[in-house]
């Protein structure tokens, strides 16, 4: 079975589960139930097959520190997390009478790793009193433990486990028409990502022992540090991935959580997806990372965390956000600055989704353009894609990859590449929200190799860092008064402010030449302030690809104009009659 369809027969089956709770809660709150159900049932299929030979042990070293039971209770399972209640979900279901009692027992039956970390993320504990209440968990869990409701990983595997958990979270979102997308990545989007974030790491392609280390600011279910690990897990099973993640919300938090864990052989890669919020609120203070993979959420408002995030930028150099502050309507750019503070020094690499806004908004001076200005200036943009529109489930608009790297080869110096991948994607048959096209495999080698070469062409053109840059210069008019006469003060023409105007001249230009060739011949009395010239940043992507298309011929627009009216003409004949 492909995983497309095992994903879909498994999600389509959660979706029939969470339709027994129709009446006691509406279709958006389903996910209050099913999301933590599964990722019990998916602990319950891992832990039933050791689940005698761990009730035995416990008897027999009942009077053993805690410590030493938990040891040995691991070695049993052969992983990290263990459950020592007397029952499993499908024992619980036998006893329908003590349902409610027995299932208390069972989940605290849980290792503290799963109970303290995951279970209670979910609030868990105020849904149960619910189902209690309504007398829904007997029929609920009589579904999870059904023939069809196999979550073991001999029958579905990590990787189709987090489609699964996206899938009903996107279901979930559109039924209360939130933003899935601030929860998840379509993969392909990811799997793109990971290649041109990989491509030019010799250890990795040249299967070197090594270890590397991958962080996710906003890591949501953990979808694309999985797509990482699956990465060097297919092509080279020497290098150690280790992954770091950050999630503020508390259910995507603990999916992420789970699968790390059930992944993981000691337990130790789940301590490093930490809950909490990245701008304000730091788990990796300390560390910078080999790779980073991102989507941080578009047009969030940052006034929450403004304060912790204005003390930090007056650090300076020894923060996160020294090089400026974008609105407080958008904190994509402070996200961005994370990433960039997070990169190792010498060989990090990120790739990071944005839409179209922090290539330009802001003037010369603001927050944006001065965080462009920081990382065009330190040479840290590396290239930027235009993806194909529709290809997000939750919006339609333009996005990019920008890929920031501290390891440019010789030729890729001051340099930034562009590739309009606009145009390299599939049609779908059913659209999934607002997603109606793909990137196919086809798709993602080509975006791959135009960004290897380093070539231009049609969809690839190099630029120099400064060629972004601009400097806004004042231009002043002098003040004149009721008879004509040149307004002075010192011996000095006074300026018009409601004749002043701005010129933006290009770094890689003289600003007096620029000045006689622009301003003078159009204004002979004009001169510039120099005391206000301030150096700007922006990157005019769809400009660089802009192609002209020569309008249609008049007599071809009449044509098809008569041709409306015709048709036109012939349906309201239809619908009234003569």
């Amino acid at each position: 079975m492909s995983i497309t369809s095992n994903v879909t027969e498994k999600a389509n089956l959660l979706w029939n589960i969470a339709e027994k709770l129709t009446g006691s809660y509406k279709p958006h709150e389903y996910g209050l139930v099913i999301l933590p159900l599964t990722v019990i049932r998916r602990f319950d299929c891992i832990l039933e097959p050791t689940h005698e030979k761990v009730l035995a042990k416990a008897k027999e070293i009942e009077k053993m520190p805690e410590a030493i039971k938990s040891v040995q209770f691991q070695q049993i399972t052969g992983h990290p997390f263990y459950n020592t209640s007397n029952f499993t979900l499908k024992t619980l279901v036998e006893n329908p009478n003590q349902i409610n009692k027995n299932f208390e027992n069972y989940l605290d039956g849980f290792s503290a790793n799963i109970r303290e970390e995951i279970i209670a993320k979910f609030n868990f504990a105020e849904q149960l009193k619910r189902l209690k209440q309504k007398d829904l968990l007997l029929i609920v869990l009589q579904e999870f433990v059904s023939e069809k409701a196999d979550f073991s990983p001999k029958k579905i595997s990590n990787i189709e486990m987090g489609y699964i958990f996206e899938e009903l979270i996107r279901r979930f979102s559109e039924a209360h028409n939130e933003d899935a997308g601030q929860h998840y990545t379509p993969r392909e989007v990811i799997e793109l990502m990971t290649e041109l974030l990989f491509i030019d790491d010799e250890d990795i392609q040249k299967k070197k022992e090594c270890s590397k280390s991958i962080y996710d600011p906003a890591c949501g279910t953990g979808g694309m540090l999985s797509v990482a690990s699956e990465y060097i897990e297919s092509r080279n099973l020497s290098v150690t991935l280790e992954s770091y993640g950050q999630e503020i919300n508390d259910e995507t938090y603990a999916i992420c959580k789970a699968d790390i864990l059930i992944k993981s052989k000691d337990g130790k890669q789940a301590e490093n997806i930490r809950n909490g919020n990245t701008l304000s609120d730091d788990k990796f203070p300390k560390l910078t990372f080999d790779y980073i993979l991102s989507n941080p959420p578009f047009g969030r408002e940052w006034k929450n965390e403004k304060a912790a995030v204005e003390k930090e930028a007056d650090l300076g150099e020894n923060g996160r956000f020294g090089p400026g502050l974008p609105k407080i309507s958008d904190s994509q750019m402070l996200f961005m600055m994370n990433i960039i503070a997070k990169m190792d020094k010498e060989n990090g690499k990120a790739a990071v989704i944005h839409n179209g806004s922090p290539l330009f908004t802001g003037d010369a001076g603001s927050g944006t353009s001065n965080i462009r200005k920081y990382i065009l200036e330190h040479d840290l943009l590396d290239a930027i894609i235009a993806l194909p529109n529709d290809i997000f489930y939750n919006t339609g608009i333009a996005t990019y990859i920008w890929i920031f790297n501290n390891r440019k080869s010789a030729e890729r110096k001051n340099k930034v590449q562009l590739i309009n991948a606009n145009s390299l994607f599939e049609k779908r048959r059913k659209a999934l929200g607002n997603k109606r096209n793909d990137i196919s495999e086809a798709n993602i080698k080509q975006i791959v190799e135009l960004y290897n070469k380093f070539e231009e062409n049609e969809l690839s053109k190099i630029f120099d860092t400064k060629n972004f840059g601009y400097t806004t210069i004042t231009v002043e008019r002098p003040l004149k008064d009721e008879k004509g006469e040149f307004v002075l003060k010192n011996g000095k023409k006074q300026p018009d402010s409601s004749l002043r105007d701005t010129e933006n001249v290009p770094l890689k230009e003289d600003i007096t030449e620029y000045f006689k060739r622009e301003v003078l011949p159009f204004a002979p009395d004009a001169w510039i302030d120099e005391k206000k010239n301030v150096v700007g940043y922006e990157i005019p992507f769809t400009r660089y690809f802009y192609k002209y298309e020569a309008p249609k011929p008049s007599a071809q627009i009449m044509d098809e104009i008569k041709e409306l009216e015709k048709n036109l003409a012939g349906s309201l004949t239809e619908i009234f009659g003569e």
